[in-house]
C-alpha cells in the first residue's frame, strides 16, 4: 500500500526586493523617463525570441508538489488588475561548472545539469499591488496561485520556453512531500 505524502505547511512571506533577492527581483513602478537601472528587470532573453502574452489561469489551489525551472531564460509575471497572488520558489541550483558537480547532480532532458531543490528551501511569497516578479535563470517556481476562480497574468519569456527549457521536479514522487499554505488574510482599513 502506498504511503501518504507528508504535508509541509509553509507560511507566506510578503514579496519585497529584499525578501525575494535569492530568487529574482520584485519590479515596482518607476517614474516615467527614469533611465534604466538596478530596480528595472534584469532580463536574459538572449537565447530566442521574447514572448509577452496574457496568460489566463483558473482554479488554482494552495498546495503543490511539483516545481519547475528554466535554465536558459529569465521569466516575468504580473497580475492584470494588481490582485494578490502567490508563488512557491526554491533557489536556483544549476550546475554550470564541472567543479560544482555533486553526488546528486541530474542531467535534464534539455542537457543542462542541476541539483534537485531541497524540501527545506522551498518558500511561498505573496505578491500584492502593481508588482511584477522576475525569476532569475534557474529559479525553481510554481504558480501563480490565487483565491479567485480565475485571474489573468502578463507573462514574459521566450516563444519556446515551455517546450525546450522546462525542467520539473516532483517532490511527492522523489521526497514523499506536498506543500500547503494558507493565504494571508486582507485587513480592511
Amino acid at each position: 500500500m502506498a504511503k501518504s505524502p507528508v504535508e509541509v505547511n509553509l507560511i507566506p512571506i510578503e514579496a519585497t526586493s529584499e525578501t525575494f533577492a535569492d530568487y529574482g527581483q520584485i519590479i515596482e513602478a518607476s517614474r516615467d523617463g527614469e533611465t534604466f537601472g538596478p530596480n528595472d528587470a534584469q532580463l536574459d532573453l538572449s537565447r530566442g525570441t521574447p514572448r509577452l502574452y496574457i496568460m489566463p489561469l483558473q482554479d488554482t489551489s494552495f498546495s503543490f508538489s511539483k516545481i519547475t525551472h528554466h535554465a536558459h531564460v529569465t521569466q516575468c509575471l504580473g497580475s492584470i488588475g494588481a490582485h494578490v497572488w502567490y508563488v512557491g520558489v526554491a533557489k536556483p541550483s544549476l550546475i554550470e561548472d564541472d567543479d560544482e558537480r555533486r553526488e546528486d547532480t541530474v542531467e535534464s532532458k534539455s542537457g543542462h545539469l542541476y541539483a534537485p531543490p531541497a524540501v527545506e528551501e522551498v518558500r511561498v511569497f505573496r505578491i500584492s499591488g502593481t508588482k511584477f516578479v522576475k525569476y532569475n535563470r534557474g529559479t525553481w517556481h510554481v504558480g501563480p496561485l490565487f483565491k479567485e476562480s480565475s485571474m489573468d497574468f502578463y507573462n514574459l519569456e521566450l516563444t519556446d520556453t515551455d517546450v525546450v527549457d522546462e525542467t520539473t521536479y516532483d517532490f511527492k514522487k522523489n521526497n514523499g512531500v506536498i506543500f500547503r499554505f494558507q493565504p494571508i488574510e486582507e485587513t480592511s482599513s
